[in-house]
């Protein structure tokens, strides 16, 4: 059984997902500040924390930065569940630190599917390295591989945001030269880091697709 936290500061929120995780299998445990989620992760270590971006006094960005920058809870996976629509910038600044982001409201199913396919992922992908170890793969190779493997498909989950929440693929939307140019930025990132990964994969973890 999977252990979840989940972080946000409306007690009536914490109550519905904490029913929504309980009837899917999960062992949810609850925070209800930034502040509160770093007191339970010197105690506790779940499989995955689900964090609201706009709480008080500490906000969710600030709380993420705070579980990254700590090397004992730096590892933990953290998804973003939130009602605020994703920026570029914010996608730019934190896509590194997070699996996934998820918009509130969601339903059970778009919830449990979403925690799945990153615990999946995350399986997957150790599972990859042990079979690189094993083959005596060159460590900073594999961690590569592990970086890029993250990185690439989170970052292409947080493109697809962006371009449905400014319309991208609309011509009958205008949208900001800054906002376009960012996007467009990402997009060539997302190529380069998917370009690597398959090199990586094909030439020295000899990995099929």
């Amino acid at each position: 059984m999977y252990t979840i936290l989940i972080v946000d500061d409306s007690p009536m929120i914490v109550d519905v997902f904490v029913a929504m995780l309980e009837r899917g299998g999960y062992r949810p445990i609850a925070a209800y500040s930034g502040n509160e989620c770093l007191e339970v992760l010197e105690d506790v270590r779940p499989d995955l924390i689900l964090l609201d971006i706009m709480m008080e006094p500490m906000d969710g960005w600030e709380t993420l930065e705070n579980i990254k920058m700590n090397a004992s809870t730096a590892n933990v996976p953290v998804m973003m569940l939130t009602a605020k629509q994703l920026t570029p910038d914010e996608a730019q600044e934190y896509g590194a630190y997070i699996e996934d982001y998820i918009m509130k409201p969601t339903t059970h199913r778009q919830l449990y599917d979403a925690i799945e396919y990153v615990l999946k992922r995350q399986e997957k992908i150790n599972q990859d390295i042990e079979e690189a170890k094993d083959r005596g793969t060159d460590s900073q190779i594999i961690e590569e591989y592990e970086r890029l493997s993250k990185s690439a498909d989170v970052s292409r989950r947080l493109l697809k945001i962006l371009e449905s929440t400014y319309n991208i693929n609309d011509s009958n939307v205008k949208v900001g030269e800054n906002i376009q140019q960012a996007i467009e930025s990402m997009g060539m990132s997302i190529k380069f880091q998917e370009e690597r990964l398959e090199q990586i994969s094909k030439e020295y973890l000899h990995l099929k697709n």
